[in-house]
This record gives C-alpha cells, sequence and structure tokens, in this order.
C-alpha cells in the first residue's frame, strides 16, 4: 500500500514558465503536514491574497490531519484503532465516509487496496540489511490482522468497529489525496482559480500559470530518479503517482517492490512507477496504489472501467504503457 509507513518515493517535479507575463502573482510554499511534504502554489491577483490563502490551506490540511492520522494518539481514528475488538467508536461524518469509500475501494480491487493494512507487521526491510526473504509462515503471519471485512461501518450511529484485537486502520496517502481535493473546492469557492497542491506526488490541479499556459508537471524517471520521463500539460486535473524504484530488495533476479499486497503479505513486482490523472485525486490514489500491488493486466482491466481516469504505467522492464484514452497531446516524453 502507498502509507507513510509503506512509503512511496514517487516526487513529481514542477515545471513552471513564464509566471511573469501578466497582472497576477504566483506564490510557493513547501511544509510537513500528515507525515510527508506539501508543496503549495496558489496564483492570486497579488502576494498578500496569495500568501494568506497558502496559509487557509495549511490550516485545513492540518486540520484534516488531527481527524484522520493514525500517528496521533488524539484523532479519531487512533481511537478506532485503540478499541479494536473492544467496542464501535463514533466518528465525524466526514471521518465516516472516508472510511466507507475506503472500503470501497477495497471491494472493487478485491483486497488490493486496504486501508487495515496499518495492522500488517513490518517484516520487509528495504533499508539494505535484508539478505534473505522472509519465511512462507512469517509472510502468513505478518497480514493476520489486515482484512476490510472486519471494518464494521454503523451509518445510524456513525461508528466503525474493529472486530479483531489488534486491528489497526490508517489512511496514508488516500488522505492525502482527499486533502488535496478539499483544499482544491475551498480555494474554488473563495475565488481563487488556479493553484496546485502536491502532496508528495498526489496532486490536484486547476485554473493555469499567470500566464495564462497550462501548469507542466514533471514524471520521475523510474531508472534515473534526478531525471524526468515524461511531462504532462495540466489545467483542471488530479494526478497521483505511486512508485516503488527507491525501495526494494532483489533476491534471485526478481525485484520486490516496498509496496506490499495486504492480501498476501507478498511485496508488489512487475510495475515500478503507476500515474494516474483524473478528476479526483482521492480516487486517483486509491487506483495508483491498487494499480501497484494488482500489477498491469489486472489493473489494465479495472481502471478501463473508469474512464473518467487515464494511466501511465512504467514497467520494471521500463516499458511505458498508456491507457487508450490517454490525451497525447498534453504529454511529452523524454529519454
Amino acid at each position: 500500500m502507498k502509507t507513510k509507513h509503506l512509503s512511496i518515493v514517487s516526487f513529481f517535479t514542477f515545471l513552471l514558465f513564464g509566471l511573469s507575463c501578466h497582472s497576477q502573482v504566483l506564490r510557493k510554499r513547501a511544509t510537513m503536514l500528515m507525515g510527508g511534504r506539501f508543496d503549495i502554489s496558489i496564483v492570486a491577483q497579488d502576494s498578500l491574497s496569495a500568501e494568506q490563502n497558502i496559509d487557509i490551506i495549511i490550516a485545513e490540511i492540518s486540520r484534516i490531519e488531527h481527524l484522520i492520522s493514525d500517528w496521533k494518539p488524539t484523532s479519531q481514528v487512533s481511537e478506532v484503532n485503540q478499541n479494536a475488538g473492544i467496542r464501535p467508536v463514533k466518528v465525524d461524518k466526514e471521518v465516516f465516509e472516508l472510511t466507507k469509500r475506503a472500503i470501497h475501494f477495497s471491494e472493487i480491487t478485491n483486497g488490493a487496496f486496504d486501508i487495515s493494512f496499518a495492522a500488517m507487521d513490518r517484516i520487509w526491510k528495504f533499508d539494505g540489511s535484508m539478505t534473505e526473504m522472509p519465511t512462507p509462515e512469517a509472510i502468513k503471519k505478518s497480514v493476520e490482522k489486515v482484512g476490510y471485512k472486519n471494518i464494521i461501518l454503523d451509518s445510524v450511529n456513525s461508528t466503525i468497529f474493529l472486530k479483531l484485537k489488534g486491528m489497526k486502520i490508517g489512511f496514508g496517502a488516500l488522505g492525502e489525496g482527499y486533502a488535496t481535493n478539499k483544499c482544491q473546492e475551498m480555494m474554488l469557492a473563495k475565488g481563487i482559480e488556479s493553484g496546485i497542491v502536491n502532496a508528495t506526488g498526489d496532486m490536484s490541479v486547476w485554473g493555469t500559470q499567470p500566464d495564462g499556459k497550462p501548469w507542466n508537471i514533471g514524471i520521475t524517471n523510474p531508472f534515473r530518479p534526478r531525471d524526468i520521463a515524461a511531462v504532462i500539460s495540466l489545467k483542471n486535473t488530479a494526478i497521483t503517482t505511486s512508485g516503488s524504484y527507491e525501495k526494494y530488495v532483489v533476491f534471485d533476479g526478481k525485484r520486490y517492490s516496498h509496496i506490499i499486497n495486504p492480501v498476501t503479505g507478498y511485496p508488489a513486482t512487475g510495475l515500478c512507477s503507476v500515474t494516474v490523472l483524473g478528476p479526483n485525486a482521492e480516487i486517483a490514489n486509491g487506483f495508483s496504489t491498487s494499480a501497484m500491488v494488482l500489477g498491469k493486466d489486472e489493473a489494465i482491466k479495472l481502471l478501463n472501467k473508469y474512464p473518467d481516469y487515464s494511466f501511465i504505467f512504467i514497467t520494471d522492464s521500463g516499458k511505458m504503457i498508456k491507457s487508450k484514452n490517454f490525451p497525447k497531446r498534453q504529454l511529452k516524453k523524454y529519454r
């Protein structure tokens, strides 16, 4: 899963050109929230307005973090985890609905996406210390507490109950995608018609640069992480990338990524980068995360059912695969 604990390290590179041609100004700020880096870019009529709206975005992300963070002991999600196997916990409608949508993703991906991954034992090490694979018994045991079907939702009372003691839920990057969506909606409601909220590779992009040109977003080359594999021109869309190219191990010539299949306990193989574009960053993140686990063929079958979303896969062998509905005029490849 793409999470803070099983963190994917796919970073988008901003390529911003011609920003001083019009009266509007662009202001950018980076900050650490939700366990990762957020890069916020806002286009406004003046610097003061831009900076004030960046403050508003940071406050909103912080609010969401204090609701859903599984590493903050006072959050509602932490209370749910602390009461696993004991009692249901009443949560805000916002948390309940986010959980409900996450479970829906688990259902449509047959468990390739699962917010109860947070209970997984960390038996795989991607810091260079592993010299052999864990035993099949250890791998099986590592996912004993994982299983979205043991998350019980009560919509009448707005409660979440984890049936098994030791179970945990965690939203990870899905929560980041949700936060970027919320911030975009908030900015548009305030009349801020252009900006980017980038949560370590999960982006909500709207409007244009100050000169009226689309935003140009670079996708990291997974085999040369300092280089760009492709540039995509965007106006109003979400874009997310899941990748495994900086954290992996190789045994017997086979590459195992740090993104773990929550059903089997084994690392994902076959794809080293998945980029998904569409109208909603939360949904795009769910697709990019589950695609890494499902592998090329099953991921293509899944995403083809959702024509509002397009994708670019890069395989472990370096092949780039684009969906049939990918807007070709928006993509420029680099070699």
